[in-house]
Protein backbone atom coordinates (compact mmCIF):
# COMPACT_ATOMS: atom_id res chain seq x y z
CA UNK A 1 0.00 0.00 0.00
CA UNK A 2 2.93 2.37 0.61
CA UNK A 3 3.90 2.13 -3.06
CA UNK A 4 0.43 3.36 -4.06
CA UNK A 5 0.66 6.22 -1.55
CA UNK A 6 4.09 7.21 -2.88
CA UNK A 7 2.77 7.27 -6.44
CA UNK A 8 -0.17 9.41 -5.31
CA UNK A 9 2.25 11.66 -3.42
CA UNK A 10 4.24 12.25 -6.60
CA UNK A 11 1.09 13.27 -8.49
CA UNK A 12 -0.75 15.11 -5.67
CA UNK A 13 1.45 15.55 -2.59
CA UNK A 14 -1.28 16.74 -0.17
CA UNK A 15 -3.48 13.77 -1.05
CA UNK A 16 -0.65 11.35 -0.29
CA UNK A 17 -0.11 12.97 3.11
CA UNK A 18 -3.85 13.00 3.80
CA UNK A 19 -4.11 9.27 3.09
CA UNK A 20 -1.23 8.60 5.50
CA UNK A 21 -1.96 10.90 8.45
CA UNK A 22 -5.31 12.60 7.83
CA UNK A 23 -5.94 16.30 8.37
CA UNK A 24 -3.32 17.55 10.77
CA UNK A 25 -0.10 19.51 10.98
CA UNK A 26 1.69 17.52 8.27
CA UNK A 27 -1.24 17.91 5.88
CA UNK A 28 -1.35 21.70 6.20
CA UNK A 29 2.42 21.96 6.07
CA UNK A 30 2.42 19.93 2.87
CA UNK A 31 -0.19 22.17 1.28
CA UNK A 32 1.97 25.19 2.12
CA UNK A 33 5.10 23.52 0.74
CA UNK A 34 3.28 22.48 -2.42
CA UNK A 35 2.03 26.02 -2.98
CA UNK A 36 5.55 27.38 -2.51
CA UNK A 37 7.01 24.81 -4.88
CA UNK A 38 5.93 21.44 -6.20
CA UNK A 39 9.22 19.63 -5.45
CA UNK A 40 9.34 20.53 -1.72
CA UNK A 41 5.77 19.27 -1.39
CA UNK A 42 6.66 15.97 -3.06
CA UNK A 43 9.76 15.51 -0.89
CA UNK A 44 7.80 16.20 2.29
CA UNK A 45 4.98 13.86 1.25
CA UNK A 46 7.37 11.00 0.52
CA UNK A 47 9.16 11.63 3.80
CA UNK A 48 5.88 11.47 5.75
CA UNK A 49 4.84 8.24 4.02
CA UNK A 50 8.19 6.50 4.49
CA UNK A 51 8.53 7.69 8.10
CA UNK A 52 5.26 6.12 9.31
Amino acid sequence: MDVVRILIAILLPPLGVFLQVGIGLHFWLNILLTLLGYIPGVIHAIWVIVKK
